[in-house]
């Protein structure tokens, strides 16, 4: 029978060998670490699940074709090949989607640094909308600004400008933060080489794609362009959209617009749309359009 000294013995060196890492011995013996060779730490052992490549990884047993299956997932950032345990998801497989949905949750719930703002120079106005809450449940207030916004906007436009920009927050601050400034200074330089000066970009807290027909009609800009974060998903939550629009109104239809989707770093780079979104703003003052009413 063991004595409750003994008991006590053990437990002491079950939390020894818990705090110190190593094997546990209930032989009754003095306990002893052992450490195999290039084993790693226990920090060591669950690695940032967003730095796995979902391309590399191949979870399916014996694939028929595995050099096919390889190709496949080089072609699409679709959860391909994933693998299962029973009816279920893998572990590895699960801690992937619910990592990716709580950065979609993040990019739509959080707001844009008010250093990230002040360190890129944007002045910062804002819609009718009052908090995240009523800018998701509102979208008719995110497309609108009261008269003192409005005011303050033109101030800082005037009204000799063709062209305005601005960034909006839109469903995806995480977006946004990734690329608008890359896009901004892109379609600037763009746009300068062939002369054409646009007026100095701001950020629009809580806007909606429609708060370019309110900007326009504030500015009389001939040509506004508004980069907003788009909806995330699980694919990524660093999507953004260029929209464009010329003389545009307010409750224009959507056919009037012109969109540059897609821009991240796994779509249309940043700069890259930039430079294209410059090129568009130069054929919709040449041809007077936009949307559908533009002929590429």
């Amino acid at each position: 029978m063991i004595s409750q000294n003994e008991i006590k013995q053990y437990v002491s060196d079950i939390l020894k060998e818990m705090s110190a890492g190593g094997t546990l011995n209930l032989s009754g013996s003095e306990p002893k670490s052992v450490k195999r060779p290039n084993e790693p730490s226990h920090q060591d052992c669950l690695p940032d699940i967003l730095n796995i490549d979902l391309s590399e990884v191949i979870n399916v047993p014996n694939p028929h074709n595995l050099e096919a299956l390889k190709a496949i997932k080089k072609l699409t950032p679709a959860r391909i090949g994933v693998g299962r345990a029973g009816t279920r998801y893998l572990t590895e497989t699960m801690l992937r989607f619910r990592a990716d949905h709580a950065l979609a949750m993040d990019a739509v719930f959080t707001d844009v640094p008010e250093d990230w703002i002040k360190a890129n120079n944007l002045p910062k106005f804002k819609t009718k909308c009052e908090n995240k809450d009523s800018f998701l449940t509102r979208p008719d207030l995110g497309r609108r600004f009261d008269k003192e916004e409005a005011d303050k906007i033109k101030n800082l436009v005037g009204s000799q400008n063709k062209v305005v920009a601005f960034v909006a927050d839109g469903l995806s601050t995480t977006a946004v933060t990734a690329n608008a400034i890359d896009a901004l200074r892109a379609m600037t330089e763009g746009l300068k080489s062939s002369s054409i000066t646009p007026s100095p970009p701001f950020f629009v807290k809580y806007g909606r794609v429609g708060s370019e027909d309110s900007i326009s009609q504030i500015t009389e800009a001939e040509v506004v362009v508004c980069f907003i974060g788009e909806r995330p998903g699980l694919i990524t939550a660093e999507s953004m959209s260029a929209y464009l629009c010329y003389k545009a109104y307010l409750d224009i239809p959507e056919s009037k617009r012109t969109v540059v989707s897609n821009i991240h770093k796994g779509g249309t780079p940043a700069v890259e749309a930039g430079s294209y979104v410059s090129d568009l703003v130069k054929m919709m003052l040449e041809k007077k359009a936009s949307g559908l009413d533009l002929k590429l």
